[in-house]
């Protein structure tokens, strides 16, 4: 029986607070903090801001003032000078957003504006999720990144380590913040382990190894993709196994896509949760969501779980973007026994007209009927670029094939690299995640422009809208958040969980991490058929005190940081 469509409605986390009203309290507060010697020079001066400082409290109007990368004033600045100031009078102030939830990794090095990011107010991104990293690439890792980048972007990658990837972001740097997990998918490639087999005895020591070197080296814990070759093949032995590694080397964090969002997600969440007691890590629940019909509703479980298992003493929050379709590979569609090996000979084997044959007879039991919610969003060549942007429904009637049939030839025209946009989720079960108190914001997508080598295909809107999305659709439109407690949700929450220090609230001290918004304007703008569409309403984002985007505009600073855990959180 399908659930209620109620929206999980807890406990409020700040109960005596404004925060959780309908409508959002204003205060008015004068009070100086910081300097007050009125001929210190300032770097910048936001002038009478709404300050949303990411408690979730109520925000008051007054003036922050910034020096070199941290803000040193809260409160009246009248008579202090500084080399700019900027009137955000009817603006709302807050801390950059954080994306919990990322996928630019290496992009970084083509696109270092971040341009999509920033111009959403994200100053702070969380990278090698799913088990997918830009390190270590060693073995069929290496083989696989090198093919990905050359065809993408026509470079190759210069590092073997995170230790090398991250001091290539840092001599040259993005426009954003960039923390990074290890993949344990990518680890496992890196050892040419793609069976369908955990890892066990000398193979899962090495693969420890890996772990703690990438936790040594600043990653700040480490991700599983269980529906993706070859992290597929890990049991729940082999994740605690590599999770409690990373918790060895002082990066107690596990992150997963886990093993299912549909008919097995109970399961799978009662899976994360027992890896997360196992390994004493913290559990972060990627893109939390119930796919297809007949599992709607099951989110209210799910989240009932995770309640238990935090009154329990584990530390557990998931993350979300706003939509009621995912996106990733079409690959994902094959029977796992299919989609074993490198992805070359997994085409190989489905350009066989027999086995295709077999294979599609399963895929049809699984999908069949609902190919019209499968969305071609990009492939690898020209070859069939004209089918971006349509159903396979649609782009079988044009082949004169079935559905499944066309799904598979274009796997094998495009050794797999196809990617797809799936509309199998409901706007309840949306809605009842995102009021859940421990949820925080991520896009699931890598950094964009809408021009350049990163503007191929039809990407998912979430590129480009997601947390402009929120503070529209779930804030000004429904009233599901307040203003305050949708800040809280893409500031200090994950800053909390991240360990980002002095990051994620708007505080004397604290780094200088800060966008500004018109509340009552910030909109999503992009959609499934125009995707490259930038949001409108953000006025301003500094990222460490300095302008990433002024005045609607990208500027050409690129202040961003690598952030090593051990090292700068």
């Amino acid at each position: 029986m399908r659930a209620s469509g109620r929206v999980f409605k807890p406990a409020p986390l700040y109960p005596h607070r404004a925060s959780c009203k309908p409508r959002t309290r204003v205060c008015y507060r004068p009070v100086l903090e910081g300097p007050t010697n009125s001929h210190f020079m300032l770097d910048v001066m936001l002038n009478g801001g709404l300050i949303v400082d990411g408690s979730g409290g109520a925000p008051f109007v007054t003036d922050i003032a910034l020096a070199g990368d941290r803000v040193v004033r809260i409160g009246d600045c009248a008579g202090a000078e500084a080399v700019l100031q900027l009137d955000c009078r009817g603006l709302a102030v807050a801390p950059g957003f954080i994306d919990m939830h990322s996928h630019s990794d290496e992009v970084l090095l083509v696109l270092p504006s971040a341009e999509s990011k920033i111009r959403q107010g994200i100053t702070t991104e969380v990278g090698g999720n799913c088990g997918f990293a830009p390190a270590p690439l060693l073995g069929g890792a290496l083989d696989d990144k090198r093919d990905e980048m050359r065809r993408h972007y026509d470079i190759d990658p210069v590092w073997t380590d995170f230790d090398g990837f991250f001091r290539a972001l840092e001599q040259s740097p993005p426009a954003l913040n960039f923390c990074c997990l290890a993949g344990l998918g990518t680890i496992r490639s890196a050892l040419d382990c793609l069976g369908p087999d955990p890892l066990r005895d000398d193979d899962l020591a090495r693969a420890q190894a890996l772990v703690r070197q990438a936790c040594e080296h600043g990653a700040i814990g480490v991700s599983s993709g269980l529906i993706y070759p070859p992290g597929r093949s890990a049991d729940s032995d082999e994740l605690v196994a590599l999770a409690s590694s990373a918790a060895a080397a002082g990066s107690p964090l596990y992150a997963s896509h886990i093993r299912s969002e549909g008919d097995g997600l109970i399961e799978a969440v009662d899976e994360a949760l027992e890896v997360g007691r196992r390994s004493a890590c913290a559990v972060q629940l990627s893109h939390h969501k119930a796919s297809r019909r007949r599992n709607w509703g099951k989110v209210h479980d799910t989240l009932a779980r995770i309640d238990r298992a935090r009154d329990s003493g584990l530390d557990v929050v998931v993350d979300q973007y706003p939509y009621k379709a995912s996106s990733t590979g079409l690959d994902v569609i094959l029977p796992g026994d299919v989609n074993v090996g490198t992805r070359a000979e997994v085409a190989a084997r489905l350009s066989d007209p027999r086995y295709a044959a077999l294979v599609a007879a399963r895929v049809e039991l699984d999908y069949g009927g609902r190919w019209h919610e499968v969305l071609i969003a990009s492939v690898g060549s020209h070859k069939n670029r004209h089918y971006e942007g349509q159903t396979l429904a649609d782009i079988a009637a044009s082949m004169g094939r079935t559905p499944v049939d066309a799904a598979l030839r274009l796997l094998v025209d495009e050794q797999l690299d196809v990617a797809a946009i799936y509309f199998t989720m409901c706007e309840d079960d949306v809605r009842t995640v995102l009021s859940y108190r421990y949820t925080c914001i991520g896009t699931d997508a890598s950094a964009r422009a809408t021009g350049g080598p990163t503007a191929i295909g039809k990407p998912h809107p979430r590129t480009f809208g997601t947390f402009p999305r929120i503070f529209k659709r779930y804030v000004r439109d429904t009233h599901l958040l307040t203003l305050p407690e949708a800040v809280r949700r893409a500031t200090s929450l994950p800053a909390t969980r991240l360990g980002l220090r002095s990051r994620g609230a708007i505080a004397v001290g604290n780094f200088a991490d800060v966008v500004v918004f018109d509340a009552e304007r910030i909109a999503d703008t992009a959609t499934y058929t125009q995707p490259y569409c930038y949001p409108r309403g953000i006025a301003h984002v500094f990222v460490n005190g300095v302008a990433a985007m002024r005045d609607g505009a990208m500027t050409l600073a690129r202040p961003g940081r690598v952030l090593r855990k051990g090292r700068d959180l």
